[in-house]
């Protein structure tokens, strides 16, 4: 195990310690979010831990079905008590920058239904200001050539996200992602109320106001930011 998957289990080990017997848990995406996810798998294997759970991408719920987690859905749990996720950006306030593994959509969709959403991540993904990692703003097909130019009228550099293949990466829900470069922002919150307006993106990389608590894993040990 290296050194940053190391200190990622650490935080992982510590975002286990608040789940609680018959909570309702949201599954993040992501190499994190996959290390908290086999550690609560084990606990609800081995220990009998009783949850419900909810997943933020395909890849999560099979992981966690693998293990005997529990799933439901959001007709039979409107809420959940606890999501922990992995970020690609910590900035001051605990805004974020997510959608790195090409999940943002379900992953806004869990994290705006839990009572606490904490992220779990190692100090490397600590900013002052979002944007040096690229923004990810999930698009419709048909739409991709209108937004990418008003995203170009932003300031960014849009590019299709392109599989190792050579292929267009499509989302679980059929989109494309546009990876959104060359904008440092002072002011997401404006940059976020901008995506949100135009017609064709289906969601953005930014999280802001929804994390609660980031577990930072450092050298010297875990570091807990809050808002």
């Amino acid at each position: 195990m290296d050194e940053q998957t190391r200190l990622k289990q650490q935080a992982a080990e510590r975002a286990l310690a608040l789940v609680k017997p018959g909570m309702a848990v949201g599954l993040g995406s992501g190499s994190t979010a996959t290390l908290w996810i086999k550690l609560l798998g084990e606990k609800v294997r081995t220990e009998g831990l009783e949850i419900r759970a909810i997943a933020s991408s395909e890849d999560s719920e099979a992981l966690g079905r693998s293990y005997g987690i529990p799933f439901t859905s959001f007709a039979e749990t409107p809420t959940l008590d606890l999501t922990v996720d992995g970020a690609d950006e910590v900035a001051p306030g605990l805004a974020l920058i997510k959608g790195g593994g090409g999940k943002l959509l379900r992953e806004k969709i869990v994290a705006s239904a839990s009572k606490r959403f904490v992220i779990v991540a190692d100090g490397s993904k600590q900013v002052e200001k979002l944007g040096k990692f690229p923004l990810p703003v999930e698009v419709i097909q048909m739409a991709e050539p209108l937004v990418s130019r008003q995203l170009a009228e932003l300031g960014f550099t849009p590019k299709i996200r392109i599989n190792n293949d050579g292929s267009r990466y499509i989302t679980d829900e059929g989109n494309l992602i546009l990876d959104c470069s060359g904008v440092l922002m002072d002011n997401p919150q404006a940059i976020a109320a901008k995506l949100d307006a135009m017609v064709g993106v289906v969601e953005h990389g930014l999280f802001l106001g929804m994390a609660t608590l980031a577990l930072i894993a450092e050298p010297g040990g875990i570091v807990e930011r809050t808002k």
